[in-house]
């Protein structure tokens, strides 16, 4: 029986066991336990909206006294009103005419510099603890040290990567929201956990559960890339590169190792250098991601990579972004002039799949995060 034959059926119910009372000389009046709503007790408010029983109850009260069951139906109508008012597992008022607002990086960021992260920052550990041979070549030939001023804007980096979504937050969603909105094109709310995240490349229907190793400062590298002009145009770029009908990998999940690849490099003080140089570390942090990024979008295209050699690009991607990371900042640098003059783009052809033609489910994908620790100088761990 469909929707509306179920709710006519049920209505006619209604009319004729009130016909019956009448009919017996039966007033409602007499007895407020016996009225026509205990014949649907135990069923949900939302069971009897979707009916439309709960309009069919308004509408009858009227012909009824007063006093008897417009009390109970107003107590009904109340309850759903303020169930319906919220969607489940997103935040968004059902009533509001009004997206939800895009988020800038900044914003984002000045919301974790202004909440307490204390628990999150006792678990970080700021640089890599070598011992014996690797502790003296590295003190000889190694990096220079951070700036000591530079220190507390390193652990921030850190303590973020150790957060992990919270999907009561405003902010986290608003993130979310943001980063969906901006590769898909969509100007509409989704919920914060369903199957439309795995259209963008993240493993299942949370991606909560895929920030391992990364954190939330994985979302916030991605934010930075889709709400900056110049790379938001090479983020759709490697987007569209993820869904090549053979080259596809989950796009969200190369990112999140991407970040890996970015927080181990800050802690191994592969990017002190340049922090020291800029006197800033979370705008050198977000450059050496893209730049990583991009580097890996083109070895992938111009090599013809495919999502079986995932594991061994990005172990190869790693080595050289520490070993080389001015090289990658300054390919970043040229790549985003040539935007500014409408010339910059991923070398070779490609084929775009559509929207829903890919999911992470269907690719097998190995990234840093699923590697055992291959070094005595150090974990995956953050």
């Amino acid at each position: 029986m469909n929707e509306k034959s179920c709710s006519f059926h049920n209505e006619k119910e209604l009319r004729d066991g009130q016909g019956e009372r009448v009919s017996a000389g039966y007033s409602p009046s007499h007895d407020k336990d016996n009225s026509a709503l205990v014949a649907f007790k135990g069923i949900p408010i939302s069971e009897l909206k979707n009916r439309g029983i709960l309009q069919a109850l308004t509408i009858e009260a009227n012909e009824w006294e007063p006093a008897v069951v417009s009390t109970e139906v107003l107590r009904a109508q109340e309850e759903w009103d303020a169930v319906d008012t919220i969607h489940p597992e997103t935040g968004i008022q059902a009533g509001s005419d009004q997206p939800v607002q895009l988020i800038s990086f900044s914003e984002a960021l000045q919301h974790f510099q202004t909440v307490d992260l204390s628990s999150f920052k006792k678990r970080i550990q700021p640089t890599i603890r070598r011992t014996g041979l690797a502790a003296l070549r590295h003190y000889l030939f190694g990096p220079p040290k951070l700036h000591q001023g530079l220190r507390e804007e390193r652990d921030l980096v850190l303590t973020i990567a150790q957060c992990g979504l919270d999907s009561q937050d405003p902010v986290h969603g608003r993130v979310l929201q943001t980063i969906y909105k901006k590769l898909t094109g969509s100007k509409f709310d989704c919920a914060l956990h369903g199957d439309h995240w795995e259209d963008l490349g993240f493993q299942g229907a949370n991606p909560g559960t895929d920030l391992r190793g990364a954190g939330f400062l994985a979302l916030l590298h991605l934010l930075y890339l889709v709400m900056d002009s110049k790379t938001l145009l090479m983020a759709q770029e490697i987007f569209r590169l993820s869904r090549h009908h053979i080259q596809q990998f989950p796009f969200c999940l190369m990112s999140v190792n991407i970040t890996h690849i970015a927080i181990q490099a800050l802690r191994e003080e592969c990017l002190s250098r340049e922090c020291n140089r800029q006197q800033r570390v979370i705008p050198v942090v977000n450059s050496f991601y893209a730049a990583t990024f991009l580097h890996l979008a083109r070895v992938w295209r111009t090599q013809q990579k495919t999502i079986s050699d995932s594991s061994f690009v990005l172990k190869d991607l790693e080595v050289l972004a520490k070993k080389s990371p001015k090289r990658l900042l300054k390919t970043l640098e040229i790549y985003l002039a040539g935007v500014s003059k409408g010339q910059a783009s991923l070398p070779g052809p490609q084929q775009c799949l559509g929207p829903q033609a890919l999911h992470s489910e269907d690719l097998t994908f190995t990234g840093l995060c699923d590697l055992q620790p291959h070094s005595s100088e150090g974990s995956w761990l953050i």
